[in-house]
């Protein structure tokens, strides 16, 4: 069994997941920009050859502190190369990231080569040569916090060089981001339901070459000529010839029976003859009709009968001038769909906001993909003209009806309250009627972060709704029944639609109760606390991005932390560091394991126009972290979670390791310095005799919000200071 990384363009981490587990990956796990797997060999193999996201596929063979030139050059020669390298063979390297001691990736792949050469000249008596264009074996060295993870690179040139491109547009579209483009707007099911595809700005012809090979289950890598495990010494020819062969007989049955129902347009002749020249090294161009035309003059292939699935990468809009003739654009083409295309289903990718909204459509989901270095949006409209349908309101039952008046009272009892503060997202309803066991919370979004419909009017009332486990006594039916009462009490309470409640369900199952699958929207808002922007995500995630329990301990530390070293561990979106940073901290250190949290916390701070080097984000075990730091903090905010399995950081548990983590943090911790630990096991006891060297305060009351005073026991709060430090 070996360990593997597949990196991908940012944003495509979820969809590579899946795709690799489809593939026989095991413990497939998504990082930034990447996915962690294991697995045989063949798994490897299988990637690099039909992975249609994966950007390269990484075989790890070592990972070891580098904290100067010297380790750095002891860890490399730590592997066997020649295990890897064939005599007569060449070799590349390539080194990415820095660390305190090791600066400039050029000298760190300069250092990596001389230790692999060094021990083959050592053993074999020659020094092989460095090949930096086809190499026999090309290196990939990555240094990151004075930790560095060498690995070999079995896939050469990058995998979206499918090998059939000959030329290309102005504004290319790499093959990965089209096939993850496609797969978002769910192609392979409006395919297998016979619908077609339609590109009508196609350039280059990526999209539809793209969707007709995916349809054809051809493998996106047969046509490469090369693969960086072709030179390499440990290749198993035999498996990849029968791969090969395997993926040979699935293109030729699966092109056999590929319908022509493939038409893009441009406008420009020139790069349509460009889209017919990659049509047939791609092997597909007696699939493809292709036609000059404008967008706005689109309309449903004469050749076609049914609907299907429109797709396109339009202009951006970036230069000079063109800003208004490509809103001009967008808005033509948004009325050829509404009038033409109205029961198919769109994906529209834009990198602006205000372009999306000229379309004049709203879209059902939407992705954040990156095209390069850009952000860009994708819009997925399914279908592009959605039918209105009168919506008449039914008599809530005698259940429903109960919790509404619950519900009615609860915001009569704390409205003054929330109003007084300027509270605006808070928890209305905590299964205050026992047989309706759900947490209900209220989260006012001032905007979407990002495109939304057309004339959308904010502020709009959001509702989260989370389903505890019922009593094994209770039928899964009666539950379901009371769980929809529940759901249409709070529409009624609250005057909203179902399309803003995000309800996340308990499901049995071998093991227990436990959460079933979320929604996959990439649907972020902006909601405010304190005068500070947050994204919160509600249907993604079991957590939405902002704990709201914990507002009165960010709060806290918001008014403590002016001139403060501000230490936040686990994270998660980094919210309380916002806070921290807004009260006037010296500089915050956020840290956590999840990229994604990591981004998302990088969003919090964009939102707030706060950043720069005096705030930290560190993707880390933080107590991993913790041991190796050898800075110090004024101010620690701890909340970790009750219990974690990563596979990368290992198992952890609150109330059996707390008293090292905090044991850890005090060895961080400033002259005067505070500690705040916060956690959400109920039965949580803190263990005050192993942590005698500090000055413990319990200051849980203080800091259960008015709107939790239901559930008291949500999470525990303590102080702790090292003996003799003021307060």
């Amino acid at each position: 069994m070996a360990t593997f990384f597949a990196t991908c363009p940012k944003g495509l981490e979820l969809l590579l997941r899946d795709e690799l587990a489809a593939l026989g990956a095991e413990g497939a796990r998504e990082a930034l920009a990447g996915v962690h797997f294991e697995g045989p060999l063949e798994v490897a193999y299988r990637a690099c050859l039909w992975s249609r996201l994966a950007s390269r596929i990484l075989l790890r063979l070592a990972e070891f502190d580098a904290a100067d030139a010297d380790a750095l050059y002891d860890g490399v020669q730590g592997v066997d190369w020649t295990a890897h390298l064939a005599e007569g063979g060449t070799l590349a390297v390539d080194a990415v990231g820095s660390s305190a001691g090791l600066t400039h990736s050029q000298f760190v792949a300069l250092r990596s080569k001389d230790a692999i050469v060094d021990q083959l000249r050592a053993e074999r008596g020659t020094r092989p040569d460095v090949d930096t264009e086809a190499p026999s074996v090309r290196v990939n060295l990555r240094l990151h916090r004075g930790r560095a993870t060498l690995s070999l690179d079995l896939s050469g040139a990058p995998l979206h060089r499918r090998g059939w491109r000959q030329g290309q547009g102005e504004a290319p579209l790499k093959e990965n981001l089209a096939a993850a483009m496609l797969l978002r707007a769910d192609w392979p099911a409006v395919f297998a339901a016979g619908g077609a595809l339609v590109d009508p700005m196609c350039g280059a012809g990526t999209l539809l070459i793209e969707g007709a090979l995916m349809a054809a289950d051809v493998a996106p890598g047969l046509r490469r000529g090369h693969y960086g495990f072709l030179g390499w010494a440990g290749h198993d020819a035999a498996l990849w010839e029968r791969l090969l062969a395997e993926a040979e007989a699935r293109a030729s049955a699966g092109l056999r029976a590929l319908p022509a129902r493939f038409f893009g347009r441009d406008i420009d002749g020139t790069v349509l003859n460009e889209a017919r020249r990659n049509a047939q090294a791609a092997g597909v161009a007696g699939f493809l009709h292709l036609a000059r035309g404008a967008a706005e003059s689109l309309a449903p292939p004469e050749e076609c009968s049914g609907s299907g699935l429109v797709i396109c990468n339009p202009p951006y809009g970036e230069r000079l001038g063109e800003r208004q003739a490509v809103g001009a654009l967008y808005h033509a083409l948004g009325a050829r769909l509404r009038s033409g295309f109205g029961d198919w289903r769109a994906a529209i990718i834009i990198a602006d906001d205000e372009l999306g909204r000229a379309l004049g459509l709203r879209p059902d989901k939407r992705y954040t993909l990156y095209n390069g270095a850009l952000e860009c949006r994708l819009l997925v409209f399914d279908p592009v003209a959605r039918p209105e349908r009168e919506h008449v309101a039914k008599p809530l039952g005698e259940g429903a009806q109960a919790v509404a008046n619950r519900i009615t009272k609860n915001r009569r009892h704390l409205g003054r309250r929330l109003e007084r503060e300027g509270i605006a997202c808070y928890r209305i309803y905590d299964a205050d009627i026992p047989e309706y066991a759900a947490a209900i919370d209220v989260y006012t979004a001032i905007e979407r972060d990002g495109a939304g419909a057309p004339g959308e009017s904010f502020p709009q009332i959001w509702l989260h709704l989370q389903e505890y486990a019922a009593p094994r006594e209770i039928h899964e039916h009666l539950a379901r029944e009371r769980l929809g009462d529940l759901v249409r009490a709070a529409a009624a309470s609250f005057d909203v639609p179902r399309s803003r409640i995000a309800l996340k369900t308990r499901q049995r199952g071998k093991g227990g109760s436990r959460y079933g699958r979320f929604d996959r929207r990439g649907e972020f808002l902006l909601v405010e606390e304190g005068g500070l922007r947050f994204r919160v995500n509600l249907f993604d995630y079991l957590d939405t991005g902002l704990f709201l329990d914990h507002r009165p301990l960010r709060l806290r530390i918001r008014q403590s932390a002016r001139g403060k070293r501000v230490l936040n561990l686990f994270c998660y979106t980094a919210t309380a560091s916002v806070h921290a940073a807004a009260g006037g901290a010296a500089s915050t250190t956020s840290v956590d394991l999840s990229a994604t949290y990591l981004e998302w916390a990088t969003g919090n701070f964009t939102a707030n126009g706060l950043g720069g080097p005096a705030h930290q984000l560190i993707q880390a075990d933080a107590m991993q972290w913790l041991r190796h730091d050898r800075g110090h903090y004024d101010l620690v905010f701890v909340d970790p979670p009750t219990f974690s399995n990563s596979a990368r950081a290992g198992d952890f548990d609150v109330q059996r390791q707390h008293v090292e983590l905090l044991e850890l943090c005090g060895r961080r911790l400033a002259p005067g310095g505070l500690i705040l630990f916060s956690n959400n096991l109920r039965r949580f006891r803190l263990g005050r005799e192993a942590l005698a060297g500090f000055a413990v305060q319990d200051i849980t009351p203080a800091t259960i919000p008015p709107d939790f005073a239901r559930n008291p026991r949500i999470h525990q709060a303590f102080e702790l200071r090292l003996p003799g430090q003021r307060r």
